[in-house]
């Protein structure tokens, strides 16, 4: 990133490139305040997460302004997703090694703003600083749920069904595409695989119309971002009990059996994380009318296992035995 040439303070940068962002949500008033309000609505609950994306971590520094935004507000509506609530708005803090260009804030609040559009929430406040270190974005994400209906992982019970949404691995698999384009070759991928990798690792897409499904449906819920196996077990622990995933039954893109099949780790494809897609719980009573209702919603469910009074975390392989792994996922402390 390089120095600022046509934005001479703080206040003109937010002006600029972050206040029309805001400018649907009466509370923001315009970024002209240090504190924004929102209204939830009378019977709902606030639902709040946060978190942080820093270059070297969760994105490369030359990626794209862009896609590093899509990244930063995704993976915390994510959050939302996962607990059933309905998003309502957003707070960021941008922390810069250095004022960044013009024509990077374009394609960051570009991104920002595309990323609003699919995902239905705006921003609504924030900070913006420069400091030693590394570009970090900071986003706090609130929604809304009707009182006393969050779905938690706490809530699963031995016997309840698992579905896992979408396909899994693929941003793992495209991490490892991102770091070496000889790869592309090595697996024999085509451009549209090699993109659709790339995007699932740059761009993540928090399934946001299974909200109000999972609300209606489902014991507990997580969404996966450090890994399968890690947050599955995570989830378990929360709720007392034990999982059992048939891996024979994991949805698995085509581009990602081509890595696959060209030497990439199953375990990879189970540990590596980024994914954000949601893995949900739900009464085995209720599966057919989660399933029907997630069809309606757009949003593909796959049944990969149940809870189990065990309280064992066991990911089962092609002969039924245990598969065992050197890491379970992503871990900041390790």
């Amino acid at each position: 990133m390089s120095k600022l040439s046509a934005i001479n303070d703080e206040a003109d940068f937010i002006q600029r490139y972050l206040a029309p962002l805001a400018k649907n949500v009466a509370g923001s008033y315009g970024l002209n305040d240090d504190a924004a309000t929102l209204d939830v609505g009378e019977g709902y609950e606030l639902v709040a997460t946060v978190d942080a994306v820093a270059a070297g971590v969760h994105f490369f520094a030359d990626d794209a302004a862009a896609d590093i935004a899509w990244k930063a507000l995704a993976v915390n509506v994510s959050d939302l997703v996962a607990k059933g609530a309905e998003p309502l708005g957003y707070l960021m803090s941008l922390a810069f090694p250095e004022p960044p260009s013009p024509d990077w804030m374009t394609g960051f609040s570009g991104g920002l703003g595309a990323a609003q559009s699919v995902f239905k929430i705006e921003l609504a406040g924030g900070d913006t600083d420069v400091r030693p270190g590394r570009l970090s974005i900071t986003i706090t994400a609130l929604g809304r749920v009707p009182k006393g209906k969050i779905v938690r992982r706490s809530g699963a019970g031995v016997g309840d069904v698992i579905f896992l949404t979408g396909t899994i691995g693929d941003a793992g698999v495209g991490l490892a595409l991102r770091q070496d384009e000889a790869l592309k070759s090595a697996w024999k991928l085509g451009e549209n695989e090699s993109n659709f990798l790339l995007n699932r690792y740059h761009r993540p897409k928090p399934r946001t119309r299974l909200a109000p499904v999972l609300q209606r449906y489902a014991s507990a819920s997580i969404d996966i971002s450090d890994g399968l196996v890690k947050d599955a077990g995570s989830l378990a622990r929360a709720s007392g009990a034990g999982v059992n995933v048939n891996c024979a039954a994991l949805p698995i893109s085509e581009p990602t059996r081509l890595a696959v099949a060209g030497g990439v780790a199953a375990e990879t494809l189970l540990t590596a994380g980024g994914d954000y897609e949601v893995l949900a719980t739900v009464p085995a009573d209720q599966t057919q009318a989660f399933a029907q209702a997630a069809e309606v919603a757009g949003v593909a469910v796959t049944e990969i296992g149940t809870m189990t009074e065990d309280k064992n975390i066991v990911f089962a392989g092609p002969d039924d035995a245990p598969l065992v792994f050197q890491q379970t996922g992503y871990d900041h402390f390790s």
